[in-house]
């Protein structure tokens, strides 16, 4: 595997250009969203930097994912969509998606997330419903508790590190696991009572 060395602002340039291609890409994709009336939240990575960003834009966390939650009979709509908005749609691995463009690769897409249904078979919870969103200055967003149980659920590494950033904002604290499920309620207590693991 080849290397190629980057110097000073050159590599600065490359990281900041990473983090603004996934925050055009989401724009991108609520706006195409939005325009043709198409119910959808952001959920995943970038809903919790929005929350988190709320509070403490120091605490949030960049992520290269956007994942956003449409209902599947909206599946038409969302694709005619993001298509005209110059989105190539891909169905690959059981994942509906949208490429940047011809030849992106599937790092470099939407991700598509079935409202009410769950993202696999042996999860408590299905995902949330798109009702369960906000506006969060310019595009909808999981609400922080539907954002919180859909994290619990799935429950990888990358959403535990997400859940902790959410407590150490203090956006979630000890009251509330009684929200959820016990096996979603005891997994946030774990987090809660140790967050260095």
């Amino acid at each position: 595997m080849s290397t190629v060395n980057y110097r000073g602002e050159q590599l600065w340039r490359r990281m900041e250009r990473a983090v603004e291609k996934v925050r055009q890409r989401l724009d991108r994709a609520a706006q195409a969203l939005e325009q043709a009336g198409v119910p959808y939240a952001v959920s995943g990575g970038n809903a919790v930097a929005a929350w988190v960003a709320q509070v403490d834009e120091a605490a949030v966390r960049n992520t290269r994912d956007v994942d956003i939650l449409i209902r599947r009979d909206d599946l038409p709509a969302a694709r005619s969509a993001l298509e005209a908005a110059g989105f190539v749609y891909r169905h690959a691995a059981g994942i509906d998606m949208f490429l940047e463009g011809p030849g992106a690769k599937a790092r470099d897409a939407v991700h598509i997330v079935f409202a009410g249904e769950k993202v696999r078979e042996e999860y408590v919870l299905p995902a949330p419903d798109v009702g369960e969103a906000t506006d969060l200055g310019g595009f909808r967003v999981l609400s922080l508790e539907a954002l919180v149980r859909m994290k619990l659920t799935s429950y990888r590494r990358k959403d535990q590190v997400h859940l902790l950033d959410l407590i150490d904002v203090e956006l979630i604290d000890h009251t509330w696991p009684d929200r959820f499920p016990p096996e979603c309620g005891e997994r946030l207590t774990i987090l809660l009572e140790d967050p260095d693991g």
